[in-house]
């Protein structure tokens, strides 16, 4: 199947993945960076969360990466008129294949992407570009119970195969060597209205314009689906804060 459409469902949307200034903030504010951080935002797309930073930390620099030009474009626009653009870069790289020295960044900032590449894969990988005491923020899709519903399981073993619990991305995450500072479950709102909402008013719009590509039409069915189940089952599973520090 060609997946391009993706990126244009995606496109125009205010996020791509759940989010809000409010839990970017809290993630920020927990972890305390230095006041002059080398950022790096890693599946940035089009840069809510990247924007929040700047906001919030006036003397941070931040790079913002990203695997497709036009988010980064728009981000680029958007920082222009808020007046940060001086201390946000974009780089277009593979969040697997970083164009950066190692120890390069205070702080890495990953929400809603790391599944691309795998939460232990992320973890390891990305230890290598951290300065030694610096800090990683990202959030992972998680099961909240050991014994979810049946359609709920059985969808999102075929989306994403390697979702665990809480308790095991716990375990993962110091068999990688980080020390957790702090954790926290999404709220419901960064779900709703900052994500899912857009997104099925911008699936609404262009429907029918994709009626006749076969691609197109499965992606939004499986995304209807998703939709679906979680206004279900959003006590069962959901994105799950880790605010983590490796050694110095």
């Amino acid at each position: 199947m060609d997946i391009s459409f993706i990126f244009t469902l995606f496109e125009g949307l205010p996020r791509q993945g759940p989010g809000s200034d409010a839990c970017t903030n809290r993630m920020f504010d927990l972890l305390s960076p230095p006041a002059n951080a080398r950022v790096l935002d890693i599946g940035c797309g089009v840069g809510m969360q990247t924007l929040a930073i700047a906001r919030r930390c006036p003397g941070c620099r931040i790079t913002a990466l990203d695997i497709h030009q036009p988010f980064l474009d728009e981000l680029t626009q958007k920082a222009g008129e808020e007046g940060v653009g001086d201390r946000i870069t974009t780089c277009r790289a593979s969040m697997d294949d970083l164009p950066f020295s190692p120890e390069s960044f205070d702080l890495i900032w990953s929400e809603g992407s790391v599944f691309i590449m795998g939460f232990e894969k992320g973890l390891r990988y990305w230890k290598d570009f951290l300065k030694p005491g610096g800090s990683l923020a990202l959030s992972e899709m998680v099961w909240f119970t050991d014994t979810p519903a049946r359609e709920a399981a059985e969808f999102l073993q075929e989306q994403y195969p390697p979702m665990t619990t809480v308790r095991e991305c716990e375990r993962i995450i110091r068999d990688a060597g980080y020390a957790i500072i702090g954790s926290f479950r999404l709220s419901g709102d960064a779900w709703w209205n900052e994500f899912y909402e857009p997104l099925e008013a911008k699936m609404n719009s262009i429907g029918d314009q994709y009626a006749d590509n076969p691609d197109a039409t499965t992606i939004l069915a499986m995304t209807r689906r998703e939709i679906a189940l979680f206004r279900e089952y959003a006590d069962q599973y959901g994105y799950q804060v880790f605010l983590l520090r490796k050694p110095a």
